[in-house]
């Protein structure tokens, strides 16, 4: 065979592998096209289908959170409707004692003590009524009986007072509570002492007066009291035991004769 019957033999092959290549070619690209177009429209999807999902997730957390807050905010304005609400004085109600002191006893004062000015004049600043319990140590009830027995006396709430420093001998730890106390101003400090002068004393078994020197020197007077029972707010047949109570009247006055002249034209009555 001559070299150019082969030549031409070799590009007659040729050509016909030419189409078969390229009809090998736009199938693989046939079929190369439909994967990508896939891909690329299922890879978007999911994209898109997972931040919807997690949108959607987002939007219903959203309101539990806030249902979350609602709750709380319920539970505290359950919390406050639990609390006893404040009973406030009318307006322009003044008690008893304060209008006597405000009338009578100032006027008195000034002119007893030739005052320049109205704010020397003698005044009470504070009472404060409080009560120990060493046997509270171990019976705790004990505490819980004080302050409920002061809290209806006083119309207030008292506040437990704890040991300073630890005392072996007595069983005393720094800390532990030993007491109540309670300290009364304005309008409720004038009502306690008016039913301490006029309905309380009164009541005391024995009684001779008021002791006319238990001042500090600096006009403030302390009484104490034997018995809870000589205030009519005391059931003597629900308390635990008949316990005692200091009370504690702190006065504006600098000198002991000025909170003595004081607390006299108020009612106390001293013993003579």
């Amino acid at each position: 065979m001559s070299k150019e019957t082969q030549g031409a033999e070799g590009a007659v092959e040729k050509a016909a592998v030419a189409p078969a290549k390229a009809e090998r070619g736009a199938e693989g690209a046939s079929r190369g096209t439909p994967g990508a177009s896939k891909g690329g429209s299922k890879a978007p999807k999911e994209k898109g289908a997972e931040g919807a999902s997690r949108g959607g997730e987002g939007a219903s957390k959203a309101p539990r959170a806030e249902k979350s807050g609602k709750g709380q905010k319920g539970g505290g304005a359950s919390e406050e409707k639990a609390r006893a609400p404040v009973v406030k004085d009318p307006p322009g109600y003044k008690p008893r004692l304060k209008l006597m002191y405000l009338e009578n006893v100032a006027k008195d004062l000034k002119e007893e003590f030739g005052y320049k000015s109205v704010m020397q004049i003698p005044r009470l600043s504070k009472i404060i009524v409080s009560t120990g319990l060493g046997e509270a140590i171990t019976n705790k009830k004990l505490l819980d009986s004080a302050s409920q027995e002061i809290s209806q006396i006083t119309g207030r709430k008292p506040v437990r007072t704890k040991a300073k420093k630890s005392i072996a001998n007595f069983k005393v730890r720094k800390g532990m509570d030993l007491g109540v106390m309670v300290t009364l101003r304005g309008n409720v400090m004038y009502e306690f002492l008016d039913r301490l002068v006029n309905v309380a004393m009164p009541r005391i078994k024995d009684f001779r007066g008021a002791n006319p020197n238990a001042f500090d020197g600096h006009g403030n007077y302390s009484l104490g009291v034997t018995e809870q029972i000589i205030f009519p707010e005391i059931d003597y047949d629900k308390i635990e035991r008949v316990s005692g109570m200091n009370i504690a009247v702190v006065t504006s006055a600098k000198t002991d004769q000025e909170a003595r002249s004081l607390l006299a034209r108020l009612g106390m009555p001293f013993r003579k």
